[in-house]
């Protein structure tokens, strides 16, 4: 059991993102109180009873809710998964604007009941949108971030290790960039155990290709379409990684996450919420600064960045 004593979670949303984010925090036990708050009154408090009915077998965790802001008080981490999912058809600028709107009016509410709390955003564009939340709400930079590329991150270290045939606890390795088309994986310093990844060898398990990592890095950056075309949305993993990035806040692990927060002259790059290895913990996210790229990798960072650029600036025009 992973309970920090008194610590508050708040998950802002009850769709099934949001709900399934309260979910693996009880069952994670990352946070002694768990509340989920929604402005659909009915589905907010249908999902708090079922959650709430289960309680027993979570230890020593607790689920409260509602739509009144109220429930938010207190709270040391704050997840924001509300908003629209993206249309068929919808482009990312138009799912943008309409998030836009909706995380930048929420935010002055949300620091008036919870003015000291960690501010994490789920809700797509995540990078997008943190850039706009950290602008409406005036935190520093490092109290607001998004879950980024936490979960690319593990369907990177997910796939590698059933490749090699090592546990993914094994596998050092992270995808960086923006949480969407133009992410990529940080190759240079990727590692198992203690050896480079093109290095690793067994008898069972022959040296990687760079054309395998090449198509490793397409099926990691396309799983979400995967799973969107097979159930419709992802939210299981999504839930149990937002866990794991709050529990490094409530526990003040000081871990390091590829969590996207506003860069402040990281690489040349400044002004642009982008996923980097960060260090995670009571006061929010920090940048390492001194994360060793290739070449090539800076022109893929970059490239991140200016498609985002690209994106906020349409949304400001």
């Amino acid at each position: 059991m992973r309970t920090t004593q008194n610590s508050k979670l708040t998950v802002v949303g009850a769709g099934s993102v949001g709900t399934s984010i309260a979910y693996a925090a009880l069952i994670r036990g990352s946070a002694r109180h768990v509340a989920l708050y929604d402005i659909a009154t009915e589905k907010v408090e249908a999902e708090v009873l079922d959650l709430a009915h289960g309680t027993q077998f979570t230890g020593a965790s607790d689920i409260t809710g509602g739509s009144d802001l109220s429930v938010v008080e207190g709270s040391q981490v704050v997840v924001v998964t509300a908003g629209a999912k993206q249309k068929p058809g919808q482009s990312r600028i138009e799912l943008a604007s309409v998030n836009a709107d909706i995380i930048s009016g929420m935010m002055p509410d949300l620091l008036k009941v919870a003015p000291d709390a960690v501010y994490v955003l789920v809700t797509n564009p995540c990078d997008v949108l943190t850039v706009l939340a950290a602008e409406a709400s005036g935190l520093p930079r490092n109290r607001i971030f998004s879950s980024g590329t936490v979960l690319d991150t593990s369907r990177l270290r997910w796939k590698l290790a059933q490749r090699v045939g090592v546990n993914t606890s094994s596998i050092h390795a992270f995808i960086v960039g923006e949480h969407g088309d133009t992410e990529f994986p940080l190759w240079s310093e990727a590692r198992i155990g203690p050896v480079p990844i093109l290095d690793w060898e067994t008898a069972d398990h022959p040296r990687l290709t760079v054309d395998e990592l090449e198509h490793i890095a397409t099926d990691v950056r396309d799983a979400a379409y995967k799973v969107i075309k097979g159930k419709g949305a992802t939210n299981n993993a999504i839930g149990l990684s937002s866990a794991r990035i709050v529990e490094a806040v409530l526990q003040d692990e000081k871990a390091v996450l590829p969590v996207s927060t506003v860069l402040e002259d990281f690489h040349g790059i400044d002004g642009i919420a982008l996923s980097v290895p960060s260090i995670v913990g009571s006061t929010g996210a920090t940048p390492i600064p001194n994360t060793p790229f290739s070449q090539e990798e800076l022109q893929l960072l970059h490239r991140s960045s200016d498609a985002l650029a690209g994106v906020l600036e349409s949304l400001r025009n």
